[in-house]
């Protein structure tokens, strides 16, 4: 004997998840159709590491979109399997619980980051990685497990090409990373006759994205999704080389709390290329000032016109100037309406747009993901799609390409001839102008 005291937990791992328990890589994913158990595989994983952790105080989580989805999903499973191990009844106002060996497992939400900061992990669980805010796993997560050198799983079912996407993409043949698909048609956990009958209640979309795991499906009441096919298809989502004597616009999506936006964008004949993509949170106008002037040193821009959301002329509490004044005190002329303008106009206007526009998917992979995850929310109770687009964290790029394409003053022709200089400048642009 070793004095060592074995413990059995009443899991059995599903065929598909044994590569899952047996890697020792540091990182793994898994994209997973919906009822494969991947969240009690993911569970199992952290009771595991936990009951099997040598370092003093160990610390794991399981981090879901929002803390009552964790709760709803993983707290009776974690309590399930870890029975025989607790070291004390668990905590059920912190959903923490503790083993015997003193290692902690605790629930969190993304949605409340805050919670997380401070801390540390030996190992975490990010569940439905593609809708969570992708910021949470960049500032707090990942460097709460470097001193100790955690691992991390993410798992989840995709959403379009998000930020689990991009995870997804990135970990092929890499040999940090432990990689798994399971489709709903390969993976025999659901009988073929229910498939077949899930296949007649869902649209090939739903079904597509939710059983057969593809990243390709269009999310259901997307706004672009046809024309974003057809852009694939035609081959108009590729590198773009920028025309140096070709003005580069820029179209914004004003942020307060959330999100500030902005597309660069050249308009070629009747050609619109958007070469560039920006967005930050809590940042002033300083920043953005900067951010453009870099981008105008640093790639030789000569800049068109900003075209800005109607409300960039409210006036500012914390300031003397309204946001246009103080946006050309930094040398940005802002162009924008009065009025604001209706929504599904807008969302038409960049539907035309989008059928005679390229898009460079490496500076302007976040815009792409906006594109992509615009859509309309679905009202459950009346079955249907609701008027207005939902608000989240993709709308504010969508927002921002859809300002250019109801403001650019030759849409409607596709001219971009130079006469706007002519007309805005009669002696020539004010010295302090980017465009100069």
């Amino acid at each position: 004997m070793d004095g060592r005291i074995r413990h059995q937990i009443p899991y059995a791992p599903r065929a598909a998840f044994v590569g899952f328990h047996n890697t020792t890589r540091r990182w793994s994913i898994i994209c997973a159709h919906r009822r494969s158990g991947k969240t009690v595989a993911s569970i199992n994983k952290l009771i595991k590491a936990a009951a099997e952790c040598t370092l003093p105080d160990p610390r794991f989580g399981y981090v879901a979109p929002y803390l009552s989805q964790a709760k709803e999903i993983a707290w009776n499973y974690l309590k399930r399997y870890s029975e025989p191990i607790w070291a004390e009844p668990p905590n059920e106002s912190e959903l923490r619980l503790t083993l015997f060996n003193g290692a902690t497992i605790r629930l969190h939400g993304s949605d409340n980051s805050d919670r997380l900061r401070g801390a540390y992990f030996d190992g975490v669980v990010m569940d439905e990685f593609a809708t969570q805010r992708t910021s949470v796993w960049g500032e707090i997560v990942r460097p709460m497990l470097a001193d100790r050198r955690g691992w991390a799983a993410f798992i989840g079912t995709p959403r379009g090409q998000n930020a689990f996407y991009d995870l997804w993409r990135m970990s092929t043949n890499n040999p940090e990373w432990f990689r798994l698909m399971i489709r709903a048609d390969q993976s025999n956990i659901l009988s073929p006759d229910e498939l077949e009958a899930m296949q007649e209640d869902m649209s090939p979309e739903e079904f597509d994205q939710e059983l057969l795991c593809s990243f390709m499906a269009a999310i259901k009441g997307a706004y672009y999704a046809e024309q974003l096919r057809r852009m694939e298809a035609e081959g108009r989502i590729c590198h773009i080389n920028v025309e140096r004597t070709v003005r580069v616009h820029t179209a914004w999506d004003l942020g307060r709390a959330d999100a500030t936006a902005i597309w660069f964008i050249q308009c070629v004949g009747r050609e619109r290329r958007c070469v560039d993509y920006y967005e930050a949170t809590g940042a002033d106008f300083a920043h953005y000032a900067n951010v453009l002037q870099d981008k105008r040193r640093d790639r030789g821009w000569v800049y068109g016109n900003h075209y800005f959301p109607h409300d960039v002329a409210v006036h500012m509490l914390d300031s003397p100037h309204s946001r246009v004044e103080t946006l050309r005190l930094l040398g940005i002329e802002a162009t924008y309406q009065s009025q604001p303008h209706a929504v599904l106009d807008g969302i038409n206007a960049v539907r035309r747009m989008l059928d005679r526009t390229w898009i460079d998917p490496d500076c302007c992979s976040r815009g792409l993901d906006a594109l992509r995850n615009y859509r309309a929310d679905w009202d459950d109770r009346l079955k249907t799609f609701k008027i207005y687009p939902r608000h989240d964290e993709y709308s504010h790029g969508a927002d921002a390409l859809r300002c250019f394409a109801i403001q650019y003053e030759d849409a409607k022709s596709g001219v971009d001839d130079g006469r706007w200089w002519r007309r805005r400048y009669k002696s020539g642009p004010p010295p302090s102008a980017w465009s100069a």
